[in-house]
């Protein structure tokens, strides 16, 4: 969903005319005026979940960071209206409270039903909350999730690490500790439980999700538990056979032969040099890549030899 859309504000919009906006919406679509009309329920659903996220600084945050797409990917329905409470808005409307705080942001979606479910069992026509006044069932909450991104080496990957990273909750900086395990992969989500922002009702905090990235190395390429390192050599050398020094991840030095007539992207290997595959697991193995130099320009001399290994059949 395009909540800014929905929402019919810029996306530079403050707080206030993101609540104004929705403030206006809400009146036109609640289905208390209109009973029985699919449409303005399902607008009405629409409105409620841009507003949930949008009124709510760290999910906008993340929302306009990733992306309709990518916010959809990473927040589930239960993330987006973990923690949002209606009741105080739609009071000022004059439709009283609607039983629909709960964790999961409304009643019915712990039970597999829509987010709104219990929402418009209780609303005009269907209940009698009408513009009433229903009685307000509050319940404690768990507090927001929260996801962020963090970026660690290769050598982290290799030997497991402990960061330590800054975050903001409402304004207010922390610092949060977390362990990386051996082996982790790029894109595994690590979750710190209890680790999210606080509830505002007394219940548990939320949890934190780290989704982490890799930085690319300057000499390996991952491929799954293996290490790729490239080892460029003359092409006198693949013909006639050679041996080069490489150096592991840990910085370990091996001399490896390189047979006579090696060919291009072929792979030596040297086992259990690689990556772990998972804490304590077993480690992948190293391979190097030969690349042969080509070169682009011959002197003389060279363009003499190389004619001369042409002329039979080299």
């Amino acid at each position: 969903m395009e909540y800014y859309t929905i929402l019919g504000v810029a996306k530079t919009a403050t707080a206030d005319e993101i609540k104004k906006a929705y403030r206006k919406l809400a009146l036109k679509y609640h289905p208390d005026k209109n009973p029985d009309n699919a449409e303005a329920e399902k607008k009405f659903k629409e409105i409620s979940e841009a507003y949930a996220v949008l009124s709510d600084s760290e999910k906008r945050k993340q929302y306009d960071t990733f992306g309709s797409t990518g916010f959809q990917q990473r927040f589930s329905q239960e993330d987006i209206f973990r923690g949002f409470d209606l009741n105080d808005i739609l009071g000022q409307f004059g439709f009283g409270g609607a039983s629909f705080r709960t964790g999961s942001g409304f009643q019915g979606t712990r039970r597999g039903g829509t987010p709104f479910e219990s929402f418009f069992s209780h609303s005009s026509g269907r209940g009698g909350c009408g513009g009433g006044g229903c009685a307000t069932h509050t319940q404690q909450t768990k507090g927001q999730d929260l996801t962020f991104e963090l970026t660690i080496s290769l050598e982290d990957v290799l030997n497991g690490a402990e960061k330590v990273i800054s975050l903001r909750n409402n304004g207010r900086p922390r610092s949060v500790t977390v362990k990386v395990p051996q082996g982790i992969e790029a894109g595994k989500r690590l979750r710190l439980t209890g680790k999210g922002s606080p509830s505002s009702s007394g219940g548990p905090a939320g949890d934190l999700y780290l989704k982490v990235n890799v930085e690319s190395h300057e000499r390996f390429k991952r491929s799954g538990e293996d290490l790729v390192l490239e080892e460029r050599i003359p092409f006198s050398q693949a013909c006639l056979g050679t041996k080069v020094t490489v150096e592991s991840l840990e910085g370990k030095k091996f001399n490896v032969k390189v047979p006579a007539g090696v060919q291009q992207e072929a792979k030596l290997r040297i086992k259990g040099y690689g990556l772990p595959c998972g804490p304590g697991g077993n480690r992948g193995d190293l391979l190097v890549k030969i690349a042969i130099q080509i070169p682009k320009e011959l002197n003389e001399e060279q363009e003499k030899l190389i004619k001369s290994l042409g002329e039979v059949s080299l």
